[in-house]
């Protein structure tokens, strides 16, 4: 491991090393490939003038997430939390129960190796990021379309895939011991079993992706569902194209002011992606883009 974490301390100290143009980069689902990321910050010739924002699940299933969260830390980066975030910081208060259910061993095991410095991050990550020159926001993997931000719960927020087809509603009452702030949704929503307080019911027809109800302005930046790869909707772009699984890293890299384009063709043309080494992880052959609702 040591190694990598040397070419990765290499890699950063050249990228601050060179005055940027203020652009905005948004890197999607890391899971721990820094060998990948490192890569695909030298194809977008990140310099330390450039603003860098992780749309979450930066750990886990991959190689190197240490390495990984000394990059973004190198880097100034701004780390959105994801759900593999939430259930490392749950590993480390075993007496909290979250959305996220019970950590797995392998939540725990990352755990065990964080370092001061790494708990510091994941519990400073915001859950959404508003990016007002740019007109957009950063969540990790969704919104219910037709609520308000202010309205979002944070829940949701790092676990939707998916919204009933026919119709969904919104319980804007809050819920006991998660803040005023934080509001409870009762909709048609899949969500996991062991998520308790994201009530749900599956109604009349299927599910789709919640970016194809979605309409902005914000437009919605995300990742979070690999399965249906890149993901460019109306008023939503998805950046989760499963590098952790064998496929690729992927960025959107937007100039100082640019808004993210509704043109898919001009979207495209923002994009910059690297392929992964390998599978590091062998996903659950069961999940499907529609169905798979918001299993982590």
């Amino acid at each position: 491991m040591a190694p990598l974490i040397k070419r990765t301390q290499t890699a950063i100290a050249r990228h601050q090393n060179v005055s940027g143009p203020g652009r905005t980069i948004i890197v999607g689902d890391v899971h721990g490939c820094s060998a990948e990321l490192e890569t695909l910050l030298d194809r977008v010739a990140f310099t330390s003038g450039d603003r860098l924002v992780f749309v979450g699940d930066v750990l886990a299933r991959g190689p190197d997430s240490l390495g990984v969260l000394d990059i973004i830390r190198q880097t100034g980066a701004i780390l959105v939390r994801g759900n593999h975030e939430q259930k490392v910081l749950d590993a480390r208060a075993p007496d909290r129960r979250t959305f996220a259910g019970a950590p797995s061993d392998l939540h725990r095991a990352i755990a065990r190796t964080l370092r001061p410095v790494d708990w510091s991050l994941l519990e400073s990550s915001p859950v959404h990021v508003a990016f007002n020159e740019h007109e957009l926001v950063v969540v990790h993997a969704g919104v219910v379309p037709g609520t308000a931000l202010e309205h979002q719960d944070f829940e949701t927020m790092m676990r939707i895939r998916t919204i009933a087809l026919n119709r969904f509603q919104v319980d804007a009452r809050s819920r006991r011991g998660r803040g005023a702030d934080r509001n409870s949704l009762s909709m048609a929503l899949r969500t996991a079993p062991q998520a308790p307080t994201m009530r749900s019911r599956q109604i009349e027809s299927g599910n789709v992706l919640w970016g194809t109800r979605w309409v902005g302005p914000p437009h919605i930046v995300f990742g979070h569902n690999a399965a249906p790869g890149l993901q460019l909707h109306p008023w939503a772009t998805g950046l989760d194209t499963g590098c952790v699984y064998g496929g690729r890293l992927t960025a959107l890299v937007l100039g100082a002011g640019r808004k993210v384009p509704r043109d898919l063709a001009a979207r495209r043309a923002l994009l910059v992606s690297v392929p992964a080494r390998r599978v590091w992880h062998v996903p659950d052959k069961s999940r499907s883009a529609v169905t798979q609702g918001d299993r982590a």
